[in-house]
């Protein structure tokens, strides 16, 4: 079950005055039917930098994806179940990938099927519970508070406890490494 966000949008009237456009729950978000409870919510993207905040368009009013223009960025929030509900259908997490066009971040060569490889720089920030950052060299548990700043490489996401970890994310389009 989608536990949803409040997303609040603001924007420019036609006199050039503020207010608030948008307020409502997010309405962009993939609740990955392969593996239950993992559920991607995006609140925005951008496709250039600097981002252009003429117009009223939408900027989250499209598919969600795993990766943000290669100017770009995207901000979301992830919902992450406990390891076990996934573990022992390891194909899940790969059709969970293409279900947000990014087969082909996955690395089939790893034992870990979550290890996968952006061109980005993702700013996560756990929100709720606890999840552990897993690399090809180490890990580390973050909990909630804690920042991680992941720099387009091979990574992997691991919920070792019976609760979901809920993780918000800034990715940022970067040079692939």
């Amino acid at each position: 079950m989608v536990k949803n966000i409040r997303r609040v949008v603001t924007g420019h009237n036609e006199n050039g005055k503020s207010y608030i456009a948008r307020d409502g729950d997010a309405t962009s978000i993939l609740e990955a039917e392969a593996v239950p409870g993992l559920v991607c919510h995006d609140f925005w993207e951008t496709n250039a930098t600097p981002a252009d905040n003429t117009g009223g368009k939408d900027a989250a009013d499209r598919p969600v994806h795993l990766e943000p223009p290669a100017n770009g960025s995207i901000f979301r929030i992830v919902d992450f179940p406990p390891d076990a509900s996934w573990q022992n259908n390891l194909d899940a997490v790969r059709e969970s990938f293409e279900a947000m066009d990014a087969g082909h971040a996955s690395d089939d060569d790893s034992t870990d099927p979550m290890m996968h490889k952006t061109p980005s720089v993702d700013y996560a920030i756990v929100l709720e519970g606890e999840i552990w950052a897993v690399m090809e060299e180490g890990e580390t548990c973050l909990k909630a508070g804690d920042v991680l700043v992941q720099r387009g490489t091979n990574h992997s996401w691991s919920v070792r406890t019976d609760q979901p970890s809920r993780v918000a994310f800034v990715l940022v389009g970067a040079d692939p490494v």
